[in-house]
């Protein structure tokens, strides 16, 4: 008996027979959403409890899997939930890659996560800051000026930015904008109610935006965090995540003070 390759079958000679046998493929890996996965990195640390963000759990059982596997995680916290453990993890993954400072800060980028599935999963719905450039003055990434355009266009008006991203140092913004996806934004000249339609804007299309006053110890600006952006530091994640859960994106983790919408990413507002 001879067997040979012949396309997408075995050819089998038995004596001067010869069967063709199918060639069984191999199971296809499972899809880690990337989408869901930074969600989750974002909230779940911020939770008081160990629920899991809705959508995102298969998704998350897959990065944290892999992780276990290479004793990074503790099988306990397999999961689901993606919290301070399995950020801690994944940040020892990062670093094991090369990555350092905010590279390493356990929010998952598209690179690291597709490395890390290698063999065991693929990644769907990827995310990318995209590039860093300048817009209306202040530094930013592609993402984040795509977001700030769009809000401009919905209110038929430009925004004065005061403060970019990648602008560490700074002591009065906590380390918010040390990373990207984060700007503040100039009040200068609006009414309580424009001020108001502003935030609201903002939320819409996918910041976790905030008016911040001087009674919580600020000149008048407006505040926004770009949800998802895998530049984010970990100050900014943490923000972004207290806004899915209701809070006002400060030290003292009050209730938010904002306007309510329905709380989006960039990406699902795009496919509204």
């Amino acid at each position: 008996m001879r067997v040979r390759a012949a396309g997408v079958a075995l050819l089998v000679l038995i004596g001067s027979a010869a069967v063709e046998l199918p060639v069984v493929a191999a199971p296809a890996l499972p899809a880690a959403n990337m989408e869901a996965v930074v969600k989750a990195a974002q909230i779940d640390p911020r939770r008081p409890d160990t629920a899991l963000t809705p959508g995102a759990r298969d998704s998350v059982l897959l990065v944290e899997q892999a992780l276990d596997a290479k004793n990074l995680l503790a099988t306990s916290y397999v999961d689901g939930h993606f919290g301070t453990k399995t950020v801690d993890a994944y940040a020892a993954y990062q670093r094991s890659l090369g990555y350092t400072g905010l590279d390493a800060s356990g929010l998952p980028g598209r690179t690291s996560l597709q490395t890390l599935g290698e063999g065991r999963f693929t990644v769907t719905s990827t995310l990318t800051p995209g590039a860093r450039l300048t817009y209306h003055s202040a530094t930013m990434n592609t993402r984040t000026k795509a977001m700030l355009v769009e809000a401009e266009r919905l209110l038929a008006r430009t925004f004065t930015i005061t403060q970019g991203s990648y602008t560490p140092g700074n002591p009065d913004s906590a380390g918010t904008h040390d990373g990207g996806g984060v700007v503040d934004i100039s009040v200068s000249g609006m009414s309580t109610t424009l001020r108001t339609t502003v935030v609201r804007t903002l939320r819409q299309v996918g910041f976790a935006a905030w008016l911040r006053t001087p009674d919580q110890g600020f000149a008048y600006h407006i505040h926004a965090v770009a949800i998802s952006d895998t530049d984010l530091s970990p100050a900014a994640q943490h923000q972004a995540g207290d806004y899915y859960l209701g809070q006002n994106g400060l030290a003292n983790r009050g209730p938010d003070d904002g306007p309510q919408v329905t709380r989006v990413t960039w990406e699902e507002y795009q496919r509204a």
